[in-house]
């Protein structure tokens, strides 16, 4: 992985005022679905250089996971200006990610 999962590197009321787009990647640094996914999410981001992405730990009793609903990992949540537009979980290939993105970014 190239940027690891961090435990709690933001709450939901910092989540909701992102300004413009930006991912907020659900997972953990031991889970397999999460290390096979990295290279399709980072394959996809390659274009979206301005895209903030924030990978954050989850797991249970981790408050934000739990705002957003995640039960699968990874679960990646698509924000526009702290609202979540796109959801894709569990990506087996980097087309669904890159459309989310574009999406964010106005580019679809």
């Amino acid at each position: 992985m190239t940027v690891p999962y961090t435990p709690e590197a933001l709450d939901r009321s910092a989540a909701d005022r992102l300004a413009g787009a930006a991912v907020i990647d659900f997972g953990t640094n031991w889970c397999g679905h999460c290390q096979r996914a990295q290279p399709l999410v980072d394959e996809a981001f390659q274009a979206h250089a301005e895209v903030q992405h924030v990978k954050v730990e989850d797991g249970s009793g981790r408050q934000l996971g739990r705002s957003y609903g995640v039960k699968l990992w990874p679960t990646l949540i698509f924000l526009r200006d702290g609202r979540e537009v796109a959801r894709v979980v569990r990506p087996v290939e980097s087309a669904p990610v890159a459309k989310a993105l574009a999406e964010i970014t106005g580019t679809a």
